[in-house]
């Protein structure tokens, strides 16, 4: 992906160093200074951006930086700067839960009971009934940040776990990899639909346009993912992502079918109504279960995975409601305007 614009000094900073890595001074003082700063770490738009950046190093990268700067020492210690003070925010925002007993069914009635238990605001419903061709088009501009890389952030933990977790999410991710196929990979199904309503399909193109939460959402699945000591919360992550799916999903596609469009837009969420009612059992019992009887000490780190799932993700559907039901745009920048007809 291209840079993106920066947001602040800190991601002015990071930036800095991504285009000239022989000189790093400066970075460490502005990440600290924009920590100590910010009045809410979760919607900061430059420290949000910032870690963006940074993990990204970890993913495809940009296309005008260094690849050996991934594990450059100055990036990583910035990134670790922030993630401390991101990770207890988090932690802050996400509502303590019960602890069921450490078993498969008893991990697994918690995970049911808790996401039975979410009664946000339906950004599912709103797409079903309400949303103009226009917001369609900003949902899935919002919803590329992290769905155009999907699977991935878990996928860092498929060497972190052993025996039926392992398995567990093997399986689950073979499904949204395709299965073999490349084209039934999920991101690449997703890019798809994004063409189908005259959106960019290349990852990052829309960067400069999402807020902050966006961000946020997918900087906490890659928290969870390149540390291993978050392991736990990672498959809580999962397993609530799976487990809050399949109606929504459902919700989405009868959407855009209500603004014109035919199963070429709508394969990607009628896909996951089917593929996640069966993930949510293998993510409850096999995957979250199987992880916490083989190591019940990361029952709360698990626990707290899922809680911050409902809260955290649930974030950029927020914001897009509050936009919407104001009459303003969810986005940053306009979207581009795409004046063609629904297209079969």
């Amino acid at each position: 992906m291209q840079f993106p614009v920066s947001r602040g000094p800190a991601s002015a900073a990071v930036l800095k160093v991504l285009r000239d890595p022989d000189d790093t001074s400066g970075l460490q003082d502005a990440i600290a200074a924009a920590v100590d700063a910010s009045a809410d770490l979760l919607v900061d738009e430059d420290l949000q951006l910032a870690l963006f950046c940074l993990n990204e190093l970890h993913y495809g990268g940009f296309a005008e930086a260094r690849e050996d700067l991934e594990w450059a020492p100055e990036l990583n210690a910035a990134r670790i700067r922030i993630e401390g003070p991101f990770e207890a925010a988090l932690r802050a925002a996400v509502p303590p839960t019960e602890r069921p007993e450490p078993t498969m069914t008893g991990v697994a009635d918690a995970l049911f009971a808790l996401t039975a238990a979410d009664s946000g605001p339906s950004l599912s419903r709103y797409l079903a009934r309400r949303a103009t061709l226009e917001q369609a088009r900003e949902f899935l501009i919002q919803r590329s940040i992290y769905t155009l890389k999907e699977a991935d952030p878990h996928s860092w933990g498929i060497p972190r776990l052993s025996g039926r977790a392992k398995a567990a999410l093997v399986e689950i991710q073979s499904d949204e990899y395709g299965g073999g196929r490349a084209g039934r990979i999920h991101s690449a199904i997703y890019a798809g639909t994004m063409r189908s309503l005259g959106l960019d399909d290349a990852y990052g193109t829309y960067i400069d346009a999402v807020p902050a939460v966006t961000l946020t959402a997918l900087n906490m699945s890659s928290l969870f993912g390149l540390n291993r000591r978050l392991r736990g919360a990672l498959v809580g992550h999962l397993a609530a992502f799976e487990m809050t799916s399949a109606i929504p999903s459902r919700q989405y596609g009868n959407g855009f079918r209500r603004l014109g469009f035919d199963e070429t837009t709508t394969y990607y969420f009628d896909e996951h109504v089917e593929a996640d009612a069966v993930h949510e059992q293998i993510a409850a019992r096999d995957l979250a279960g199987g992880l916490i009887e083989a190591e019940p000490q990361l029952l709360d780190d698990l626990l707290f995975g899922a809680g911050a799932c409902l809260v955290i993700d649930g974030l950029p559907g927020l914001h897009m409601l509050e936009r919407w039901e104001a009459g303003e745009s969810s986005l940053r920048t306009p979207a581009p305007a795409d004046d063609e007809a629904p297209r079969a």
